[in-house]
């Protein structure tokens, strides 16, 4: 297979596989901070309960849990899925396993800042949701920023563990072709792919920390 025929078939892969990778964050991050407030509740069940989850979530392969959440509703509740479902899955096994490594980035940002600067907002007037996200997640943000840019690039590699329930991202339409040609250069050409596409990445997360060296 000619090298334009392999990067055009990659490059359709790709697309799945940056869809993957945007709505994961789109509901990761804000299920992390969801977590992450049950996680320091002082509500000790719902605080336990988030610890349990956490734990699971980082205890276990991602590879499993895609299996379980894709198989899970069929051998559990008997449940017919439509092919649709698979990409489906693949969002909700991606979301729930993020979720709790940013809850936890979260939490060690949120504890690291000071006790005082809730005390004088709170003397200033202002409430406690208004304290958080106007004075406290700002400087939360500037602290876990190296922290979540290390998990947005992993995010961006264990895309390709969507093959184990048959999503063509990228690494599967590489494999595909490889074995068609019994050749390894669509594996590298994908290789390249997922380099550049982590390059620029890291290269966004940089430019934002820089925008927020106003902290320092």
């Amino acid at each position: 297979m000619i090298l334009s025929t392999v990067i055009e078939q990659l490059l359709w892969g790709m697309v799945t596989s940056v869809e993957i990778f945007l709505l994961t964050l789109l509901f990761s991050l804000p299920l992390g901070l969801v977590v992450a407030g049950g996680r320091m509740s002082s509500f000790a069940p719902l605080r336990w309960l988030m610890k349990i989850y956490i734990s699971i979530m980082r205890g276990t392969p991602l590879m499993l849990q895609l299996i379980v959440v894709f198989f899970g509703p069929y051998y559990l509740f008997g449940m017919s899925l439509s092919s649709d479902y698979r990409f489906i899955a693949v969002i909700i096994a991606f979301t729930i396993n993020y979720a709790a490594y940013f809850a936890e980035i979260y939490r060690g940002g949120i504890e690291s800042i000071n006790s005082g600067q809730y005390e004088a907002a709170q003397v200033l007037g202002y409430s406690k949701i208004e304290t958080f996200f106007i004075i406290i997640m700002p400087q939360v943000v500037k602290v876990i920023l190296p922290s979540v840019t290390n998990e947005v690039i992993t995010l961006v590699k264990d895309t390709s563990l969507s093959f184990v329930i048959a999503i063509p991202e990228m690494f599967t339409v590489a494999k595909q072709i490889a074995a068609a040609d019994a050749s390894i250069a669509a594996l590298l050409v994908a290789g390249v792919f997922y380099y550049i596409f982590n390059v620029i990445v890291a290269f966004v997360m940089e430019r934002l920390e820089n925008r927020l060296d106003y902290y320092e």
